[in-house]
């Protein structure tokens, strides 16, 4: 019994791997000429931390499913025996398309306090600045976060979405919405993370751009801003929103040096008593 655990088990996660690989692939076909063509910052080589990335791409493709499910399983359980049934009949009763649109609103306002949190809070901080120690921006610094802080960020997206039943793995329907969302971030994470000098106009309120995230990471101010992965609009509503229309950044990245392997940026929130580079401060609304 436990060879056939074990042979199942490595058989799942070499498909993971494979698909992980396939979806690598496509991004690449996809971003490399854009980031070549449409360059913000033209670039003749690979970013300095291109390897890291790589290896967190597929760090964060196959742990943090892992953690996240176990939690959110009994948040779904859990709402399911508290929320009031009259609550579940009504969002079950809504069309699929409208409960894919209010799961989409209800986890960015969850994923934007989470990040914030992780911004302002200097235990979560720790984590979180492995995400933005690169100096250099390209479609794979999506993928470049510690999985305490993956988890954490998608635990807060997804857990009001499974809490309100508009998607839980109970249901076909719900887990094809859950699946989606998670997809749908995903795939945008590497869009607004990508060396692209882009620019919208008007539809810049509407949905979030490689300009709006690139204030988010700037080394210098404003900082505090631009949280919200989709929806700009939820970084309106709460104060923290900067988009100037004549202007990048100067700079990315944060104060702190952090280890150069892999290994050691993995470890390094962990470590007793670190600087961990800025904890940013919370900023005034726009005027």
């Amino acid at each position: 019994m436990p060879a056939f655990f074990d042979h199942h088990h490595l058989h799942i996660f070499l498909i993971s791997v494979v698909r992980l690989v396939a979806w690598l692939s496509l991004l690449a076909i996809v971003f490399l000429p854009l980031e070549r063509l449409l360059a913000l910052h033209p670039r003749k080589n690979l970013c300095k931390s291109f390897a890291g990335d790589v290896g967190f791409y597929f760090v964060s493709g196959l742990v943090p499913s892992l953690l996240l499910t176990p939690p959110l399983a009994v948040v779904a359980l859990l709402a399911h025996e508290i929320i009031p049934p009259s609550l579940h009949a009504a969002v079950a009763a809504a069309p699929i398309w409208g409960r894919a649109a209010a799961a989409l609103v209800v986890s960015e306002i969850g994923f934007y306090w989470g990040h914030r949190w992780s911004h302002e809070i200097p235990f979560l901080w720790r984590f979180h600045s492995v995400h933005h120690h690169p100096a250099q921006l390209y479609f794979l610094i999506s993928a470049r976060a510690h999985p305490i802080d993956n988890v954490f960020t998608r635990l807060c997206g997804l857990a009001p979405v499974y809490t309100l039943g508009l998607a839980t793995p109970l249901t076909p329907s719900g887990g094809a919405i859950s699946a989606l969302l998670v997809l749908a971030i995903t795939m945008w994470g590497f869009l607004i993370h990508a060396n692209l000098r882009w620019r919208l106009g008007p539809l810049e309120w509407v949905i979030s751009t490689p300009a709006f995230h690139h204030w988010h990471h700037t080394l210098g101010e404003p900082r505090n801003r631009n949280y919200a992965s989709m929806l700009p609009c939820i970084d309106r509503i709460f104060g923290t929103h900067y988009l100037p229309a004549d202007r990048w950044p100067a700079a990315y990245g944060i104060e702190a040096e952090l280890p150069a392997s892999l290994a050691g940026q993995l470890v390094y929130p962990l470590r007793p008593r670190q600087q961990q580079g800025r904890v940013p401060q919370p900023v005034a609304a726009d005027p």
